[in-house]
């Protein structure tokens, strides 16, 4: 798992962020196959803002709530946990407030697995994928949905900064 990045975690609550993205050795990103899509988007803050590993830019929404993410595999992977970077101090009313987690096949059958709220995040927010049974360490899904439900102050469109999706690393 990746190292504590919040201030505090209450039940779906996560506060604060770190600066620095650290992640235990025994994971890796799973994504660079993958095929990201969005909702909507401004001219020049696109899906590839998410990717380009560059905190200074970010993928900015363009029309009515939820704003979503979308990022599709070739094949069913195994998931752990989603590293987002959002600066409510940069951001402020366009940060992310509430955020659900959405895993399945495909569009037709999402299902929400994790809903979040974030309380004025700055840096790396870190989003486990465990389920509540400690037996269940990850997600195997072909698909993953990130839905930004509402921001900070009321804010219509939204900024992401960075997002980052880890899966355990083979044993060889």
């Amino acid at each position: 798992m990746a190292t504590e990045s919040s201030e505090g975690e209450d039940e779906g609550k996560i506060v604060g962020g770190s600066k620095h993205l650290v992640v235990d050795d025994d994971m890796r990103e799973m994504t660079k196959n993958a095929a990201w899509s969005v909702s909507s988007c401004k001219p020049g803050n696109g899906v590839q803002c998410l990717r380009d590993d560059n905190c200074d830019t970010y993928w900015q929404s363009d029309g009515a709530q939820p704003h979503l993410i979308n990022i599709q595999f070739q094949k069913k992977v195994k998931l752990r946990l989603i590293v987002l970077y959002v600066d409510f101090k940069l951001d402020e009313s366009y940060t992310p407030s509430k955020i659900s987690i959405r895993a399945g096949d495909g569009f037709h059958n999402l299902k929400e697995i994790k809903a979040v709220e974030l309380v004025k995040p700055a840096g790396w927010v870190s989003i486990s994928l465990s389920g509540n049974d400690p037996r269940e360490t990850f997600v195997n899904t072909f698909m993953l949905q990130i839905a930004v439900l509402s921001n900070h102050l009321n804010g219509r469109d939204t900024h992401v900064r960075q997002i980052k999706v880890y899966g355990p690393r083979p044993y060889v």
